[in-house]
């Protein structure tokens, strides 16, 4: 049939496959602007203009564009000059991760999009979302707010740059990691349990193999009979070893039976449904309690080799202690508070899906994630396992590209230099990504079939086969003296790790450090315990488990300064850890964790300074209840055991500069950090550094983007490997130049020698001539570590009649030392109180009796958007820490913590009920403050610190 489309002024006669979308052609023909976030409509990733309109390309046929002009987001700028709605966006900033900025750019500048939307935003954007910004720098970019800084050489610390890959995300141009063209590429899908536990008795893959298109199908039969552990820890042994590439048990449904790997996805997905398999089914358990109980169904009966705290009892990992005697401070106290308390799972929801791609290249390195582009222009070919002169290249959607490397080795007896992992540009991690979840048996397909090879997650997939935010259950008992002192604290905390032990044992030890050594208190005690269950696998979060357990403490000690009848902000003060002031818990203290630097007690000044000022309850509808409150946390920048950075800075032919550095880009800012770092360190601008990074041909190693690790540990090496570039420069230029050396100064592209000027393509030259390179490397280990600190205050208003509630005011304190980059961190601030409202308000993974998930698809699992987020005040302690790089503390996880408990605060000052269980979804308010009211009670009784 004759088909004919113009999309960016270009003119296309390739006609589409039956039922095919707008948006999988677009991408076929090679405008990799256009995303994929959901397939479903609900996100705007995927936006696109059809004669001028924006529409949802997943959803629209391509069919029904023939004869139509199509313009996706690189075909927004005219001769050079960007669509000022592009403009905006960079000076605003109106971006982190930048997987939906081309969805906002095409709903944003279109015609139709006049001032009537302008003034309506909550309904303009209801079809675009964004997980990362929290939607401020968006509205800001939409209404033309100027936020970026021009670069200043030697003064780029502390001011507002905008993000270096800014231009290429508002062209379309960055590229995320299937947003390459790899000649020969297979496609795989994964066929999935079907039974929360169950033992394969036999796959019959002959009709699969029948489908036209399908190259193989892969069982456990075919896999590595070898245990490892799917997180990614620096040591491995930080996890269970409880997981298979493909197993003859499946323990979740949704946990992968099969892959198929065809020249199509559609062939693919049709060779998925013609496997047969028989199951003999085994017995489950979806509660945790359950699953510690004598008799339970036991989840993975190991040996001690893969470091199972008590199979036999379902426990992935415990913890106990006991410091000083709690019974004594029960004893000693005049108030004495307990309540459970529960968290759900969340799902991260990163809008670019887990998946990687699978090639071979000859190797010699080539240009870091460009599929068989070699630095002498030839192409890479389909390798074979183990062959001569070719290895494996991984480009994977991951967090931890270093660490991916080393499990890939180790799970298929490979050496280092055989495997490459690279990382592009990643569109959201939130911890989910320092996992693997697709590597293992993409590799696998690969080395078998000395084919590329690629498995992109569905939306749905991300939901019931990657992972979850931990659901915990915590009790918490606090004692205190009339006055306010604590006597004792214990926590009795159950961690739902699901079918896996990925991070169980990490983030239940998380869970109940900083959250209890924030306190004081001459007696605590802790028992904690990670439990497997036949639900999905929890994971890795923002907040590392901290979060669920921050949540329990700060609404207890809310409720005991009720019952003492202090205010809840003088009762966290007269508690509070000060400077130089260890934390101290029944485990024992981390030695290598310390108050760097202290900024507490001015995050408390905040949520004091915001009571004094505020008017926001003159916004509340008249006959709503309206109610403040706050919450703290604590935070070590980095994890425990050590963070490994290794950084290279390198003076190049043209007089520019070259970081190499591991870490990978999210949206965390690192890459606009260490580019300010280096700048100030070599006294030039940002624009003369370019950087090299999430590739493991750059440097030696790094344990990976995770831990809020991309500033206080990367960012160190980074600042190392500069200053000795620095002293480098100006040794060999003085003996160049015979100058003395305390006559030198280094500018933006020279170094200034008592009256002449040498430039850096000269010094560089004049090296090389000599053999001299001028190069440096930098590393940190990611010990000792600081404490970083955060504060939250809401002031809400709740419809007593339909349980509705409002944001009528958000303020946020964070003690990030010095904050290296302003507009970055505030916009990190804002993305982890959004991201934390989710979870306060609406965001829940559903399971039914049998533990599969019914929230696989965004309109179900609801997620903000732009109309659910209020703007959040953001202030910043005056601090600098004696151990982070310039002074900085890490400010990516710890925004989230404090959200969840401030809001239940506030929610109970309004109502004066106690919600002990998250999310506070609208009809269980209301069904609360029925009861209340049929009970005779009344509501809106909370005690107010402003009354």
């Amino acid at each position: 049939m004759s088909f004919s489309i113009r999309v960016n002024g270009e003119d296309h006669d390739s006609a589409p496959r039956a039922g095919q979308c707008l948006r999988t052609y677009l991408r076929e023909q090679g405008w990799f602007g256009v995303k994929k976030g959901c397939d479903a409509g609900d996100c705007g990733a995927c936006t696109v203009q059809v004669d001028g309109d924006p529409v949802h390309s997943c959803l629209y046929p391509a069919l029904r564009a023939e004869g139509r002009s199509v313009t996706t987001v690189e075909g927004l700028a005219e001769d050079g000059e960007l669509h000022p709605m592009q403009q905006r966006f960079l000076d605003a900033q109106g971006f982190q991760c930048g997987f939906c900025t081309a969805g906002f750019l095409m709903t944003t500048s279109a015609e139709a999009f006049d001032e009537e939307k302008r003034a309506d935003l909550p309904r303009a954007l209801k079809g675009n979302l964004c997980r990362c910004t929290g939607y401020r720098a968006i509205e800001d970019a939409v209404r033309g707010v100027r936020h970026t800084e021009r670069p200043c050489a030697g003064q780029a610390v502390g001011r507002s740059l905008g993000a270096p890959a800014g231009p290429q995300v508002v062209t379309g141009t960055a590229r995320y990691t299937f947003d390459v063209d790899v000649e020969g590429l297979l496609h795989m899908k994964l066929l999935r349990s079907p039974h929360p536990h169950a033992r394969i008795v036999s796959i019959d893959t002959s009709a699969a193999l029948r489908v036209p298109g399908v190259v193989a199908v892969f069982t456990h039969h075919d896999a590595p009979d070898r245990l490892y552990s799917s997180a990614r820890h620096e040591h491995p042994t930080e996890g269970p070893d409880d997981t298979r590439v493909l197993d003859d048990v499946v323990r979740f449904v949704g946990q992968r039976v099969a892959a198929v790997v065809a020249e199509s996805e559609g062939a693919a997905e049709e060779g998925c449904r013609r496997i047969a398999v028989a199951h003999e089914e085994l017995p489950y358990v979806l509660d945790p309690e359950e699953a510690m109980a004598p008799g339970a169904p036991v989840i993975h009966p190991k040996g001690p080799e893969s470091r199972i705290a008590r199979p036999e009892n379902n426990v992935c990992g415990e913890a106990h202690g006991e410091l000083g005697d709690v019974d004594q401070g029960w004893r000693e106290a005049d108030v004495v508070y307990e309540e459970t308390f529960r968290t759900q799972r969340v799902q991260h929801a990163s809008l670019e899906t887990h998946g990687c791609v699978a090639y071979f290249e000859p190797s010699e390195p080539g240009e870091p994630g460009e599929p068989g582009e070699q630095r002498d222009g030839s192409r890479g070919t389909a390798g074979s396992e183990g062959a001569a002169g070719e290895r494996i290249v991984v480009r994977s959607s991951t967090q931890v590209p270093f660490l991916t490397r080393r499990a890939l080795c180790d799970l298929y007896g490979l050496p280092m230099e055989k495997v490459r992992v690279v990382a592009g540009r990643v569109g959201g991690g939130f911890g989910g990504k320092q996992e693997m979840l697709t590597e293992d048996i993409v590799v696998l397909a690969a080395m078998r079939l000395h084919r590329p090879v690629k498995l992109e997650f569905t939306r749905a997939e991300q939901f019931y086969g990657a992972t979850t935010r931990h659901p915990f259950t915590i009790t918490v008992k606090l004692g205190a003296k009339r006055d306010g002192t604590l006597t004792a604290l214990q926590f009795r905390v159950v961690a739902n790790t699901g079918a896996y032990g990925n991070h169980g044992p990490a983030v239940m030890f998380h869970s109940i450090g900083e959250s209890m050594g924030v306190y004081r208190a001459p007696h605590k005690k802790v028992d904690a315990y990670s439990v497997y269950t036949n639900a999905v696998p929890a994971g890795a979060f923002r907040g590392y488990g901290l979060g669920q357990v921050t949540f329990a403490v700060e609404s207890a000690m809310d409720e005991l300064a009720r019952r003492l009848g202090i205010d809840p902000l003088v009762l966290r003060e007269r508690n509070i850890i000060g400077p130089g002031e260890h934390m101290e818990g029944p485990l024992g203290e981390e030695e290598d964790l310390h108050i760097a630097s202290y900024g507490l007690d001015q995050c408390l000044g905040v949520v004091r300074n915001a009571l004094a000022d505020d008017t926001s309850a003159e916004l509340a509808p008249e006959g709503w209840l309206v109610g403040q409150g706050f919450a703290m946390a604590a935070i070590a920048c980095g994890p425990p055991g050590g963070h490994i950075a290794d950084a290279t800075v390198k003076l190049l032919e043209d007089g520019t500069y070259d970081i190499a550095v591991g870490t990978a880009e999210f949206g965390n800012g690192t890459t606009t950090v260490h580019k300010q770092i280096t700048a100030g360190a070599l006294g030039t601008t940002v624009d003369r550094i370019g950087i090299r990074q999430s590739d493991t041909d750059v440097v030696r190693h790094d344990t990976g983007a995770f831990g809020s690790a991309g500033t206080v540990v990367a960012g160190k090496a980074v600042m190392k490997a500069a200053n000795a570039l620095a002293e480098q420069i100006l040794t060999f230029t003085a003996e160049y130049a015979r100058t003395p050396r305390s006559l030198l100064r280094l500018t933006a592209d020279a170094v200034e020698c008592d009256g002449r000027v040498v430039t850096l393509k000269e010094i560089h030259e004049a090296a090389r001539g000599r053999g001299v390179e001028l190069r440096a490397d930098g590393h940190f280990g990611g010990s000792p570590r600081s404490v970083a600190f955060n504060s939250q205050w809401f002031r809400i208003a709740v419809d007593p009649g339909t349980g509705e509630i409002r944001i009528l005011r958000s303020v946020h304190g964070a003690d990030a030392g010095k904050v290296m980059n302003p507009l970055q961190c505030r916009g990190q601030v804002e993305g982890g109180v959004a991201q934390a409202l989710g979870a306060t308000l609406f965001e829940r993974v559903l399971l039914d009796e049998r533990g599969e998930v019914t929230t696989a698809a965004f309109r179900r699992y609801r997620l903000p958007a732009y109309a659910d987020v209020p703007r959040t005040e953001v202030h910043f302690s005056e601090t600098s820490d004696a151990i982070g790089p310039l002074g900085a503390k890490s400010m990516s996880e710890s925004p989230f913590n404090p959200v969840p408990p401030a809001f239940a605060n506030a929610l109970r000052d309004a109502t004066g009920i106690r919600f002990t269980e998250a999310p506070f979804l609208r009809d269980h308010v209301w069904q609360a403050l029925e009861e209340r009211r049929r009970a005779g009670r009344g509501v809106g009784r909370g005690v107010s610190l402003d009354e």
